[in-house]
């Protein structure tokens, strides 16, 4: 007899990560949440079993290729899983940073936008028709060969390149020039070329200057270094390169982001003067649909899109219904502020995501699980109700809708619940509860419970006074007009507004007239590293002082093992296998490349004869594997590492382990490591702490430990100034600063300012109503 269907995904034994051999079923065709503390093991379960092992069933149904690379890239720790249908992951990761990727090519708009304007478009009389390759500037017919299709062209200057003339050459006045080595190694190049090099920029001949600075010529010439007191170097064949084309080849082919942005900072860019920005040629440009040229089109926001277009034929007709049903779903998770030609780069993840997921609500699949990582990540509980709607309609057209999430709207919405704890690190990994959300009650373990079902109002804390205050602007950028706002100083301010009110714009542009304040901190969520290779022990610093213990042991001094022995950065004690990562990329043809751990050292990252040196019994490579709790009582009589430690553990990241790469931590979780390094530091001058959304995928319980510290830091006389969406944050802050009153050009104004109590009355801001909720929990 055939097997009949089975209605749940069944999971038997998972072991990846902190799970601890967990059982557990979940139903098919049904909104389920997984929730619990950052770290208990959800997106372990979710992303890193679930999601792993249908992509696995993937590539093994797909080539003997893929096959083989499945035994490198490892399948999820599981005993079995049934009734796993095929998945689709929508997660919050980065793309790229490339200036090619827009909202349009993100969610195929582009396309159709173009096909309107090849086939309805309105063509001067005589000219011949485009086919759809001609309207994109990352096609060869339809780039403008001015910039190559990038809107922008990039050039240097001598100001640029040489910010203090008084300089001589050698004292570094060519400050667009790399440091170290290679920069010393240009200036005996020009030395032997007999420039004086000792001699103030400025003086130097205008003809000398532009050839030093600009010239495409690259001669070769012989260096004779001169002799260290401590070795002796010898002459070489030395290759000069200009400033002009050394900053220029940086920024075009450096694979760092960091030397890109440094060269960047020498570059003067303007818009292209050939296409004006457009990026296009002039034959797409001579097109026009509704009396707008395809860029003007693609520069409107995407609400302002479908009602600027009206058919006058058949074609166009059917061509603009398409674009109008393919924008529907991105306005309505609440980006219709964006528009079509906006870089990916400077989007959020959250934003990411929910363009993804706006894009699969018109693939008409079906019958698949979608697994989601926090959807509603910088949504404003405006919003939120939008994105339930987009879930419902997944789940509708008979798919499982799996979803990551923190957002008690969203866990309440959901049909079914798996809660995973109780705590972090190794005190989480088991399955608390699963079935439906109102049975948690009853779960007296699980952390979610208590935020979930008790609604009481937080106590009411009495509001700070301001020592002074901070005046930003008038501002004029992208959706602010002539906004002013005064920030006051010494309290703990949230900005808030809907998705696009500008929010994040109006505080980027606090950088400067810090009056009443010693310095500066933005604490980001941008990744503390994209390889492997960088990780929690290095970023903090705490490694450092980790390698000089090992260095002091007996072991290390009679081998005569120094600091460097311990670096994974560092021939000599790390694996050369791996360089030292721990693990090796592997290269997926039709999907992004992958890391696994390294045949040799199994990701350890050391030579065997490193990890033979042991301090209290343990070698380097176990010490990095070490969580942060766990490190904090090895290390508790090393001050200069405890330090550190307690840092991390008032920030709620005691489950993370210490060499964990920053490949594998969320954006989040990067952030309250940038905020843990800030505040072991010592602290003396008044400092101002700017924060974008700092409870960004963070528990409930973990948004109190991040609320304790930020609280003292104003309470130790700093000034915190944080974009939130989560309205018990928001209830608890000295002062409002409520942009709106929507998103993109429906807003950019300043709609309140005071503190929450008076902005929760506040007629007109989309934010009072939640506001006067004055909830514990999020939304």
């Amino acid at each position: 007899m055939p097997r009949s269907h089975d209605s749940f995904v069944r999971v038997r034994g998972a072991r990846e990560h902190n799970l601890q051999g967990v059982d557990v079923d979940i139903p098919r065709d049904a909104l389920t949440v997984f929730t619990g503390v950052s770290g208990s093991g959800k997106s372990s379960l979710a992303f890193g079993t679930i999601y792993a092992e249908a992509q696995r069933r993937y590539f093994e149904s797909v080539a003997p290729y893929a096959r083989r690379l499945i035994h490198q890239v490892g399948a999820p720790k599981v005993g079995e899983i049934t009734g796993l249908p095929p998945a689709v992951s929508l997660q919050q990761r980065r793309s790229a940073p490339t200036s090619r990727s827009s909202v349009g090519t993100v969610t195929n708009l582009s396309n159709s936008l173009r096909m309107l304007f090849s086939r309805a478009g309105d063509y001067p009389p005589g000219a011949e028709r485009l086919d759809s390759d001609s309207f994109s500037p990352n096609t060869a017919v339809g780039a403008c060969p001015g910039c190559q299709g990038l809107g922008r062209v990039h050039r240097t200057t001598e100001e640029s390149l040489v910010p203090d003339p008084s300089l001589s050459i050698r004292e570094g006045a060519i400050a667009a020039w790399p440091g170290a080595w290679q920069g010393k190694n240009l200036r005996d190049i020009l030395d032997a070329l007999g420039y004086d090099v000792d001699r103030p920029w400025r003086e130097l001949p205008a003809e000398q200057r532009e050839w030093i600075l600009f010239t495409d010529e690259q001669p070769v010439v012989t260096v004779h270094p001169v002799r260290d007191a401590d070795r002796i170097q010898r002459p070489y064949q030395g290759t000069y390169m200009s400033a002009r084309r050394y900053v220029m080849k940086t920024f075009a082919d450096s694979k760092s982001q960091a030397l890109r942005a440094k060269a960047e900072r020498f570059l003067t860019s303007a818009p292209c003067p050939a296409c004006g920005g457009s990026r296009l040629r002039p034959e797409a440009l001579a097109v026009t649909v509704a009396g707008r040229t395809i860029a003007e089109l693609a520069a409107l926001p995407l609400t302002e899109i479908a009602g600027t277009l009206t058919a006058h034929d058949e074609a166009s007709r059917v061509l603009i219904e398409d674009l109008r049903s393919r924008i529907a779903p991105v306005v309505e998770l609440g980006l219709g502020y964006l528009s079509l030609d906006r870089a990916t780069p400077t989007l959020s993840a959250g934003e990411l995501q929910r363009l993804r997921l706006a894009t699969q609500l018109r693939s008409g699949l079906f019958g698949v699980v979608y697994v989601l990582d926090e959807p509603s990540a910088g949504l404003h509980p405006a919003d939120t109700e939008a994105l339930l709607t987009v879930l419902e309609r997944l789940k509708a057209a008979g798919n499982s809708v799996f979803v990551v999430e923190h957002h008690l709207d969203v866990v309440r919405a959901a049909d079914w619940l798996v809660d995973v704890g109780p705590r972090a690190g190794e005190h989480g990994g088991r399955v608390l509860h699963s079935g439906p959300v109102a049975d948690l009650a009853a779960v007296p373990e699980s952390a979610t419970a208590r935020y979930l079902f008790d609604r009481s109002a937080a106590p009411a804390r009495e509001v700070r006074t301001a020592h002074g205050q901070l005046t930003v602007g008038p501002v004029t950028r992208h959706n602010l007009r002539q906004v002013t706002a005064e920030f006051p100083l010494g309290v703990f301010t949230a900005v808030t507004g809907v998705s696009g009110s500008g929010k994040s714009t109006l505080i980027g542009e606090i950088t400067q007239d810090l009056a009443g304040v010693g310095r500066l901190v933005a604490v980001d969520q941008k990744p503390i590293g994209r390889t492997p290779r960088s990780n929690l022990a290095t970023y903090t610093g705490l490694f450092d002082v980790v390698r000089r213990v090992f260095a002091a042991t007996e072991e290390a001094r009679a081998r005569g093992y120094g600091v460097g022995r311990f670096s994974f950065n560092l021939a000599g004690g790390r694996c050369e296998t791996c360089q030292g990562e721990g693990f090796v990329s592997v290269e997926l043809l039709f999907l992004p490349s992958t890391y696994a751990p390294c045949p040799d050292c199994g990701g350890a990252r050391y030579e065997p004869a490193t990890l033979e040196v042991t301090y209290r019994g343990r070698n380097i490579a176990q010490v990095l594997d070490l969580t942060v709790e766990s490190a904090a009582e090895f290390f508790v009589d090393t001050p200069a590492v405890s330090r550190s430690l307690a840092a991390l553990l008032d920030v709620g990241l005691g489950y993370l382990r210490l060499g964990q790469p920053a490949t594998e931590l969320s954006g989040g979780e990067a952030q309250r490591i940038k905020l843990a390094t800030e505040l072991q530091r010592g602290r003396r001058s008044p400092t101002l702490y700017l924060l974008d959304e700092p409870t960004t995928g963070l528990h409930p319980a973990d948004v109190e430990v991040v609320l304790r510290q930020l609280h003292g830091l104003v309470e130790a006389g700093h000034t915190v100034i944080v974009v939130e969406h989560d309205m018990s944050v928001v209830a608890g802050a000295d002062w409002v600063i409520d942009m709106g009153p929507g998103g993109g050009d429906a807003g950019g104004r300043i709609v309140a300012a005071g503190p929450p109590v008076e902005v929760a009355g506040v007629e007109g801001s989309a934010t009072a109503p939640y506001l006067r909720r004055g909830a514990r929990a999020k939304g």
